[in-house]
């Protein structure tokens, strides 16, 4: 963990570059530091993963609007102005990266940050971690 999921309206896919936008939402959560400077985000586990929905409805189907919803989903541990940070980056980014599109027409984003606090079962497997886990 971290991951952060997009799920958007499939109209965004032809006139956004979603993958650029991966790449830049990954890249500002692992530039993110809490107030002792730490990394917020292990790079190893730094996710973010993009679904145009298969079917979808947006308001009142009237006009040409578009809607992404990015959901955060951290470990707990981390304070409130980390999430706030967080959030008012990621958002900075998606606004950002779809301000020709916002300019255009309507379009909703929704950032949400969840905090797994209850967790039942959380099993991990990577060979991906070690790549960054080195000596200080």
């Amino acid at each position: 963990m971290p991951h952060l999921v997009l799920l958007y309206t499939p109209d965004l896919e032809a006139d956004a570059d979603i993958p650029a936008l991966c790449r830049a939402l990954a890249d500002t959560m692992l530039e993110q530091r809490d107030a002792a400077g730490k990394a917020v985000f292990p790079t190893g586990g730094t996710r973010v993963l993009a679904y145009p929905a298969a079917h979808c409805a947006v308001a009142d189907g009237n006009g040409d609007y578009g809607f992404l919803y990015a959901n955060l989903r951290m470990g707990s541990g981390r304070a409130a102005e980390v999430h706030k940070t967080v959030g008012d980056s990621l958002l900075q980014v998606l606004k950002q990266h779809l301000d020709g599109l916002l300019q255009q027409r309507p379009i909703g984003i929704t950032v949400q940050i969840d905090e797994s606090t209850a967790q039942v079962y959380d099993a991990k497997h990577s060979t991906l971690h070690p790549l960054f886990n080195t000596p200080a």
